[in-house]
């Protein structure tokens, strides 16, 4: 028995899927060490399926199939950059918190991640990640990658201009809610700064500064759960920027 393949239908299958591994390469939970290479290429070959390509525009010659290979490499690369560093705000809220509680001595290294990652960094990022698989939002995250297909197909080229504004508005979004979920903590932190200082100068004797961190851990663990509400509001809103962030880099948007 012999199997046959039409060539162009397969080569835009395969640049479909080359798009989509790149993206699951950089947006987390998928790019850590947990998902292994290849449950991604499968996972990218599985949603290539779903896409169906168009052949008709892809050049026939090999330096410009090679030429699209890296289009759709970087494609995938600056779309999931833009999911990752959107998705990663509820981290930096925890990492904020850890930073003014008193937590962000308390260090280690997380083995998924390679690096190194504070207390409520990590719990916030799994949380995170629990919500995003628990709603469902990410597969609201991976269709608005396939969608990507249909306004910026396999054969054009995307216009490279947008991309730095995108970066700019998804960086200063990224920045603007992780302090919206952890101004709360922070302000009540400051103020506890604030007074102990002035408790340390009307009354020296008293050593404040010994009683200063036990008093922070013990007013962070007490107020932490204020931020935990904010967090599927926030995980929301933020599925919803990739969305617009990814049709604005392909031009749809």
């Amino acid at each position: 028995m012999t199997l046959t393949f039409a060539g162009e239908p397969l080569i835009a299958y395969i640049l479909a899927a080359t798009r989509i591994v790149a993206w699951l390469f950089v947006v987390p939970p998928f790019s850590g060490r947990s998902v292994p290479p290849t449950a991604k290429i499968l996972l990218a070959l599985g949603m290539a399926f779903a896409v169906v390509p168009d052949a008709r525009d892809i050049p026939s010659s090999s330096i410009g199939l090679l030429m699209t290979v890296g289009t759709q490499v970087l494609i995938g690369l600056a779309l999931g950059y833009v999911t990752h560093l959107l998705l990663a705000a509820l981290t930096a809220a925890g990492s904020m918190i850890d930073l003014f509680g008193g937590f962000a001595l308390a260090q280690g290294f997380d083995p998924l991640s390679m690096n190194q990652n504070t207390v409520f960094g990590k719990m916030h990022q799994l949380l995170a990640t629990a919500l995003l698989f628990g709603s469902g939002a990410h597969l609201i995250v991976m269709g608005g990658l396939l969608r990507t297909f249909h306004f910026l197909p396999l054969g054009q080229t995307p216009d490279w201009s947008l991309t730095p504004d995108v970066m700019i508005t998804a960086f200063s979004m990224f920045f603007l809610t992780a302090v919206q979920i952890a101004l709360p903590m922070i302000a009540v932190l400051f103020l506890a700064d604030l007074g102990l200082a002035l408790l340390t100068k009307v009354a020296p004797q008293l050593n404040a500064l010994n009683v200063m961190f036990p008093a922070k851990i013990g007013l962070t663990l007490l107020l932490l759960s204020m931020t935990l509400p904010v967090l599927p509001m926030a995980l929301s809103r933020l599925v919803q920027l990739v969305n617009e962030a990814a049709a604005a880099m392909v031009g749809a948007g």
